[in-house]
């Protein structure tokens, strides 16, 4: 019964093995999908409409049903080894690997060395964020490779790239992808400052509630 629910949200998430790739049910396809590199910051691209409004509903569902958040007090599950992640975590790096495939950019998102590794990814980080709540600026501990992808669900926010003369504001709405590499990934810290004054864009206030991020990372190979 298990494997069934769980075939059951990977087919709603991602659609079935037998349907058409582009799985236009829900007006969403890979085809659709556009990469933006922000050129201020080298290796870091945005995809703003990564999964539809239907797809992220049930990655949620599936993480409500298992219960990771069973109190306000509990905010961040973390997840180590490719048998250990969430049933959804392989088939979403699929389906990254396969968006950046498709794209015609040169250079592409992910570098060839690092879109081509096995897995792609191997650890998940999930966190919720209430209203006002944040992280400060950093960068992401060396035990993991480079590559990291950052998906994020529920709440518009403004996540800001900083090094030591710039700072870069890059807004992520729900459904977005971000992918940081090599400069984006050692050089520049990000962080989310949810104090009000921080979440404008374009000069409008952003509206906070929940949110929930979704962090893939690879553990470099030289981690015990």
């Amino acid at each position: 019964m298990k494997e069934e629910e769980e075939k059951t949200v990977l087919e709603q998430v991602f659609g079935s093995s037998s349907s058409d790739e582009s799985d236009s049910s829900d007006g969403y396809s890979d085809g659709e999908r556009e990469w933006d590199s922000i050129s201020e910051v080298k290796g870091l691209w945005l995809c703003s409409n990564f999964l539809s409004p239907r797809r992220q509903s049930h990655i949620l569902a599936s993480i409500q049903s298992q219960n990771w958040f069973p109190s306000p007090s509990v905010n961040q599950a973390m997840r180590f080894g490719l048998q250990h992640l969430p049933s959804w975590a392989p088939p979403l790096a699929h389906s990254i690997r396969r968006s950046i495939r498709r794209q015609a950019h040169n250079p592409p998102p992910f570098p060839p060395h690092l879109l081509h590794r096995e897995p792609l990814f191997d650890q998940m980080i999930a966190n919720v964020y209430q209203p006002g709540e944040g992280i400060c600026a950093h960068v992401d501990l060396l035990r993991f490779d480079d590559g990291i992808a950052i998906l994020s669900l529920e709440s518009d926010c403004v996540m800001h790239f900083t090094n030591a003369s710039l700072s870069v504001p890059v807004l992520l709405t729900p459904g977005s992808l971000i992918l940081m590499s090599g400069e984006a990934r050692y050089r520049w810290k990000h962080e989310i400052n949810r104090s009000p004054e921080f979440q404008i864009w374009q000069g409008r206030h952003l509206t906070q509630s929940k949110r929930t991020s979704i962090t893939l990372r690879k553990l470099s190979p030289s981690t015990p």
